[in-house]
């Protein structure tokens, strides 16, 4: 029987919150810290390694982990999830995500349908059209192939497709798996779409529409402008457009696209770049075979999230640090720093994905929680922060968990050697000093050029950022995130949060505003 409980309230957190703190200074120097690099990582999917040596725990403190993650039966919870039961207290929903891209446990029935049936027929509906668009099958109306793609969407069906798309852009131009260059609209700001429809031939353009009700406001206004874009080139809106939608939206059966695709109630916004939303335009621009390597990916690590241990448990114990750093340690955020271009967008993907899931001040059943829950989340690729926040995780006031990843070879393979070494082995050198750094700081009589150290970190390492790779990347945070909205007793899949700001906008654009309201829709001119 499984129990929902505030993590104040559990034995095994008490416990843990008393034990004796680790000085990362201590602990990473010298031998005992290299002994300590070995023995502190685990495997993951896709041949990637996640090392948390880094990380201010020692035995004892995996010991209290393990102990937390029995009493708060986070296993069990998982696989209520993927099994079909109702997770989503607060809309009542299924939580099927991770039904996308395996079948972890049981057959998941919802009003009479195989949910992973549902999620492969859809994506065989997607490679068959992108096949389709690739081979010329399906063209302009000029009879020409389309060359481009653009997704319209906001928020989780613009965020994590956009991440991905260019984590995997190099990768596929080097390979021969690039077929069409994406492009993607998001801001209501009209200059947003502007831009983008100046730098594409629309004759030769595929869009997109994700909305899964069919009415989010942001996305229907980007979609006129499209669609006035096509009109005002004298193309036939509908011959260019295909929708990404929930089978009862009014999207649905419309004339105005080629095709539609669909998802449903039960995947998140920001958890749907392995459903439709991400497979439409993966598929396209690159191909559907590539879309289901990034899936295996995810399969892989989906399954190491089930491990009972949490030492052969990535995602898990990533989990269950984090809420010791926050909620024991006290610190407030958490920066996730690739040392990639390639994955440039992934920590904004990344602070969707956590802040609007675990972004909660009550718990599953609507009562105030009195610990802090999800952190602060932020970052951008390295090296480029280290010219410019860096300064505050080094010797600002607060300590900011840091989660770097880092692969040992580039996608493009090409490089220069200066100064007796690779642009790439350069690269490496940094994130490897930046852990160090961090760690075990550094003493200086004059205190501006002091490093206090004992700032934790773990990286995940791999050889090379593939399809595989990324898929497993993206399912390791998705899992992570999880396991956290469990010990915090929160539901992390809704959003609340993001609806009473769209409520008032509507307000103003209907005129319907008094006092402060007014007078800021006024200084707009609204």
């Amino acid at each position: 029987m499984i129990s929902w409980n505030n993590l104040d309230t559990l034995a095994s957190f008490q416990e843990l919150s008393k034990k004796e703190k680790v000085s990362l200074k201590d602990v990473m120097s010298g031998q005992p810290g290299a002994d300590r690099v070995k023995k502190y990582q685990m495997p993951m999917a896709a041949g990637m390694t996640y090392v948390y040596a880094p990380k201010s725990i020692d035995d004892a403190i995996l010991d209290g982990l393990k102990k937390l993650s029995d009493e708060a039966q986070l296993l069990d919870k998982f696989e209520a999830l993927y099994n079909g039961e109702v997770i989503n207290t607060g809309e009542k929903r299924l939580v099927l995500h991770h039904l996308t891209r395996s079948q972890l446990g049981d057959d998941v029935m919802k009003d009479g349908v195989n949910k992973r049936e549902f999620y492969l027929a859809q994506q065989k509906k997607i490679a068959d059209f992108a096949n389709d668009v690739h081979s010329g099958k399906i063209t302009n109306a000029a009879g020409e192939k389309f060359t481009t793609v653009v997704q319209i969407g906001i928020g989780g069906s613009d965020l994590g497709p956009r991440a991905m798309y260019l984590a995997l852009e190099n990768w596929a131009k080097q390979t021969g798996n690039f077929n069409m260059e994406a492009r993607f609209i998001s801001n209501v700001d009209p200059d947003d779409a502007a831009a983008v429809l100046a730098g594409i031939d629309v004759a030769h353009s595929l869009f997109i529409l994700v909305s899964k009700s069919g009415t989010t406001l942001e996305t229907l206004t980007n979609e006129s402008f499209v669609k006035d874009a096509l009109k005002n080139a004298g193309l036939d809106a509908s011959k260019h457009m295909v929708a990404v939608t929930s089978e009862t939206s009014p999207l649905a059966t419309s004339s105005d696209y080629l095709a539609a695709f669909f998802m449903d109630d039960y995947i998140g916004g920001r958890f749907s770049s392995t459903s439709a939303v991400g497979g439409a335009i993966l598929s396209l621009a690159y191909t559907p075979e590539v879309f289901a390597r990034f899936l295996n990916g995810a399969a892989e690590e989906d399954k190491l999230a089930t491990n009972k241990d949490i030492t052969k448990n990535p995602a898990l114990l990533d989990a269950l640090i984090g809420v010791y750093e926050r909620n024991v340690l006290g610190y407030p955020a958490t920066a996730v720093l690739p040392y990639s271009q390639a994955l440039s967008r992934f920590p904004a993907h990344l602070q969707q994905a956590d802040m609007e899931s675990n972004g909660k001040s009550v718990n599953r059943f609507g009562q105030p929680v009195s610990y802090p829950t999800g952190p602060v989340l932020f970052g951008e690729p390295g090296t480029n922060g280290q010219h410019s926040f860096y300064q505050l995780l080094h010797q600002g006031t607060d300590i900011v968990p840091l989660q770097f990843i880092g692969f040992k070879e580039s996608q493009l393979g090409v490089d220069v050697n200066i100064q007796g070494s690779t642009s790439q082995k350069k690269l490496c050198a940094n994130v490897a000093a930046q852990i160090m750094a961090f760690a075990c700081g550094k003493d200086n009589e004059d205190n501006n050029k002091k490093f206090a150290g004992n700032r934790p970190s773990s990286i995940i390492i791999g050889k090379q950022l593939t399809p595989e790779s990324l898929g497993a990347l993206l399912a390791h945070f998705e899992d992570k995130i999880m396991f956290q909205g469990f010990l915090w007793n929160v539901n992390s899949f809704d959003q609340e949060g993001v609806q009473l700001g769209k409520v008032l906008a509507k307000k103003v654009l209907a005129h319907e505003t008094d006092g402060a309201l007014k007078e800021f829709s006024d200084m707009f001119e609204i």
